[in-house]
């Protein structure tokens, strides 16, 4: 999720958890692009799922044959973009046979969701606030794609969706997902004393850094004790995945406020984690993901890349090649959600404006469309160089408000998704 490089924004990034600087080049220096563009979009009919794909097929063309792709978000907490995703994703798991949703929320939250389900046993809408709770992702549309996975799987039991939280594990870490380790291992019990249950950050981060920083040694020791075994089987393989999360956090949660010029080193880790657990979910399942994230996640380079030096999306397409493809998504004007208060503050509803003149929203949105896409690598060239260029774009995450960031459209994404308006994103009821 990024935001403007400040230690408040970038320390709230834990508590969710949830490239080359360009040089703006003057607005002279090109042609006006909009014909061009005009040229290369395809005209988007709805965000609404359940409906039928037929907009959809040029995108499904330009998707081709990845394996795995990333579909960001401009805010986190706007209708379009979380309905968006519901939609994007029914149309690959029924026509491009995809089979993982994956979220930038918690692995051992992703794990309780998923088995939901797999199993049936509860319900959609407790499961959303037991996972979701104090995430931008605790709306009725996310209650709604839960409950389509749901009922897909009931009615495919042969090809059934999963659920994946790709991220780090706080703030849910609660000692049932310690149990998930230890119940493997038992010996790993006295490895997480003082760590075990790791479900409140606000206190765990009031530890002494020396403190949090010999919890995180323990854990990494457990990881390394249990990863060593001469075993395997999925059971095993499991085991060392959730050791390794919770390894992975605590190590996170070592990070020192009072020490900015660290914080993008552990933006990058962060990134790079999430990485990791898509391609070990991948690995093990073999399925083609959908990765949902802020937009500077899932892109290839970061708007503010002081701050997010190495993205998700960068991590994956090193591994990946041209089987990862990152789709953005922009909008002109409308509301979301964000917080405007220390750490801890409530997420809260913004609106902004018509885009400004001169940035890459207030040009997309003068394309006759209202709203539409359109595949970045084929654009014909005099969009290409406007598509090159570094200017200002929207790039609202965890703190607003927020300055716009100098972003090159097609350095960031394959694909890109502007929408003319949005509203905020609805509360769970």
């Amino acid at each position: 999720m990024a935001t403007q490089l400040s230690r408040r924004a970038l320390l709230a990034t834990a508590v969710v958890v949830t490239g080359t600087l360009l040089t703006p080049l003057s607005a002279q220096a090109a042609p006006d692009p909009v014909r061009a563009l005009e040229q290369a979009a395809h005209p988007l009919r709805h965000t609404e799922p359940g409906r039928d794909h037929a907009d959809l097929r040029a995108l499904g063309r330009m998707i081709g044959a990845a394996t795995v792709v990333g579909l960001g978000e401009a805010t986190h907490g706007s209708h379009e973009f979380f309905a968006m995703k519901e939609r994007v994703f029914r149309y690959l798991v029924q026509e491009k046979g995809f089979r993982a949703f994956a979220l930038e929320m918690s692995w051992p939250a992703g794990l309780k969701i998923n088995e939901f389900l797999q199993t049936g046993n509860g319900d959609a809408r407790a499961i959303a606030k037991e996972t979701l709770s104090g995430s931008p992702w605790d709306r009725e549309e996310f209650v709604s794609l839960i409950e389509w996975m749901r009922e897909h799987n009931r009615r495919n039991p042969g090809r059934t969706v999963h659920f994946v939280g790709d991220d780090l594990g706080a703030p849910r870490v609660g000692a049932e997902f310690f149990d998930r380790v230890t119940g493997y291992l038992p010996a790993l019990a006295e490895y997480y004393t003082g760590l075990r249950p790791l479900d409140d950050v606000f206190a765990y981060l009031g530890k002494p850094v020396r403190e949090r920083r010999l919890l995180a040694e323990r854990a990494r020791q457990a990881l390394d004790l249990i990863s060593g075994l001469p075993r395997h089987g999925e059971q095993f393989e499991l085991a060392v995945q959730n050791a390794r999360s919770i390894a992975e956090t605590a190590h996170f949660l070592t990070v020192d406020p009072a020490d900015p010029a660290g914080l993008a080193e552990f933006q990058r880790f962060r990134d790079e984690v999430m990485a990791r657990n898509v391609l070990w979910w991948q690995r093990r399942t073999g399925h083609k993901i959908l990765v949902s994230a802020h937009n500077g996640h899932v892109g290839y380079v970061s708007g503010t890349p002081a701050a997010y030096p190495k993205t998700q999306g960068a991590f994956l397409r090193d591994r990946l090649g041209a089987d990862y493809l990152p789709i953005g998504f922009s909008f002109d004007r409308g509301s979301f959600l964000s917080k405007d208060t220390a750490l801890g503050g409530d997420w809260k509803q913004f609106s902004v404006g018509a885009a400004e003149p001169g940035s890459n929203e207030h040009t997309l949105d003068r394309v006759r469309h209202r709203d539409f896409y359109l595949d970045l690598r084929t654009a014909p060239p005099s969009a290409r160089a406007w598509l090159d260029t570094a200017r200002p774009t929207r790039d609202i995450g965890t703190g607003f408000p927020v300055e716009p960031s100098d972003l090159a459209l097609r350095r960031a994404y394959d694909v890109l998704i502007h929408l003319h308006q949005v509203r905020a994103a609805e509360p769970r009821k």
